[in-house]
């Protein structure tokens, strides 16, 4: 049982404006719970739920990995983790009462020895809490066991229970090509129905993230504006000034287009320009961004070079040390042709936004770490404010800040203080941490408890994930037959020069 209190002496400013929707008792299985994204994210992020008092009374956690562990090791392990990596100190009492009863369950995915022994322990679970308990599988493996794990799970009776909720989480990426996703959609979809599946991407339990569908239909002042009649583009940056680290075994087979544009991007892409659904239920949003994919022509294999750019990163200076290029970075082989930046330009053929460029770029080793969405406005047809002394009139841009520093600016026209009508821009700012005097939970927060809620408003639908290959799925196959070397850019730039290709020579990428 998991105490449903807050630490003595710490309140949530918030607490009193929220209705905490129940959430059935609940079994969490963690397969790779003793992996990197378990103990950074995961498990830190049951702890929260547990501080908040979010999780259900009878909430019981089962992990599972290769590791020879009994179950008090996999508790230590998770206290550890907790107190490494959570976002904010732990209690003692609340983490000692939610890992008090963790269960362990070791072995290879693929060994039915596994699943037999998992079947046993939920069984416990549900005795000792004299109920049966919801599940909730998590996959935190490596994408290669997505489907040996289903299979199994299937075979072993464990993808549906007579008097309770079973669901499976599934972790980013869903297949590395279009063909391959469909594949894994037809193997899960042959275990579960769709309504169980939960294809997890982090970026949308991210409270600035969610905060573009607040932005734009509970605010007036915004909806009238949003087409093309007024927004001139639209730039999404997920910039990062970290290298691969210790990731070349993945990242070289990944690149920069499969990492980010293909899942986060894209899904931020489809915040930003779908239509008001009906209602915020899971399948009225997700009815309305899958609309917004299939508004996007795929590029032919000849217009892919006028509407991507892909580089690599070379050695330069981040941050005032001195970092190696992504060739000479540890296991990546010498000849790589992987993409380090990605750029895209796209277009929604819609009635709200044709014409309207829309602009993706996301990149290692860059000047500093941003994630944002910045519209701007087309320009005012006014010649009257050009002085001396004055920037004159600029388009307004609205920035979306998802991170490091999550809040909402809009750049304005003031006047300049003196005798003169000289105007520069300025910048109206709202910050979440300003506002509400609370730090923003994880993402990982919100969607572990939207799932054991049922709730899939925040989570990638079979055919969404599909039209999101569409888009990726050409660029990835001229780019795998042109021969290297790619263009290239100095580590704590803003990117290849090449990349001012795909804007008009009017417009200009924003500084990172």
């Amino acid at each position: 049982m998991v105490p449903g209190v807050q630490a003595e002496g710490e309140t949530n400013p918030l607490a009193e404006a929220l209705e905490r929707q129940p959430v059935h008792p609940t079994t969490l299985i963690i397969f790779g719970a003793t992996g990197d994204l378990a103990r950074r994210k995961l498990l830190p992020a049951l702890y929260n739920l547990a501080h908040e008092g979010a999780l259900p009374e009878h909430f019981a956690l089962v992990g599972n990995a290769r590791s020879d562990l009994s179950d008090d090791d996999f508790r230590e392990l998770a206290i550890t983790a907790v107190r490494e990596f959570s976002r904010r100190p732990p209690d003692e009492k609340v983490l000692a009462n939610l890992f008090e009863h963790v269960r362990y369950v070791n072995g290879a995915f693929g060994e039915d020895g596994v699943y037999e022994r998992l079947v046993t322990a939920l069984d416990e679970v549900d005795e000792i809490a004299g109920r049966s308990l919801n599940r909730c599988f998590y996959l935190s493996t490596a994408p290669g066991f997505f489907p040996v794990i289903v299979k199994q799970l299937g075979e072993h009776g464990l993808d549906c229970r007579e008097d309770a909720e079973v669901r499976v989480i599934i972790e980013k990426p869903f297949g590395t090509r279009l063909a391959e996703a469909r594949e894994l959609n037809e193997i899960v979809l042959s275990v579960f129905e769709e309504r169980q599946v939960f294809r997890i991407d982090h970026y949308l339990g991210k409270e600035t993230v969610q905060n573009v569908l607040a932005l734009r239909f509970a605010n007036g002042m915004f909806e009238p504006l949003w087409n093309r009649n007024y927004i001139d583009h639209v730039e999404i940056t997920a910039a990062e000034d970290i290298g691969i680290g210790t990731r070349a075994g993945y990242y070289d087979n990944a690149g920069a287009l499969r990492d980010l544009v293909q899942n986060h991007m894209l899904q931020l892409l489809t915040l930003l320009c779908m239509e008001p659904p009906v209602d915020f239920s899971a399948d009225e949003v997700r009815d309305e961004k899958v609309k917004v994919l299939r508004a996007i022509h795929p590029p032919t294999e000849q217009q892919v070079p006028t509407m991507a750019v892909r580089a690599q990163y070379t050695r330069g200076n981040v941050a005032g040390s001195d970092v190696p290029g992504y060739l000479r970075e540890e296991g990546v082989p010498e000849d790589s042709t992987t993409e380090t930046y990605a750029a895209l330009r796209l277009e929604v053929d819609n009635w709200r936004w044709a014409g309207v460029p829309m602009v993706l770029r996301t990149g290692k080793r860059l000047a500093r770490k941003v994630t944002e969405i910045a519209v701007t406005l087309k320009p005012v047809p006014h010649l009257a404010f050009r002085h001396e002394g004055s920037l004159g009139v600029r388009p307004n841009v609205l920035v979306l800040t998802v991170q490091p520093n999550e809040g909402v600016s809009l750049s304005i026209g003031a006047k300049i203080p003196g005798t003169r009508m000289a105007i520069r821009p300025v910048q109206m700012e709202f910050s979440y941490g300003a506002s509400f005097l609370s730090q923003s939970p994880e993402a990982y927060e919100r969607l572990i408890l939207d799932a054991m809620r049922g709730d899939a408003t925040l989570f990638t639908r079979n055919d969404e994930v599909e039209a999101q290959w569409r888009v990726c799925d050409p660029i990835v196959a001229a780019w795998e037959k042109l021969p290297g070397p790619l263009p290239q850019y100095e580590a704590g730039s803003g990117g290849p020069s090449e990349a001012s290709t795909l804007l008009d020579r009017d417009r200009d990428w924003r500084a990172i």
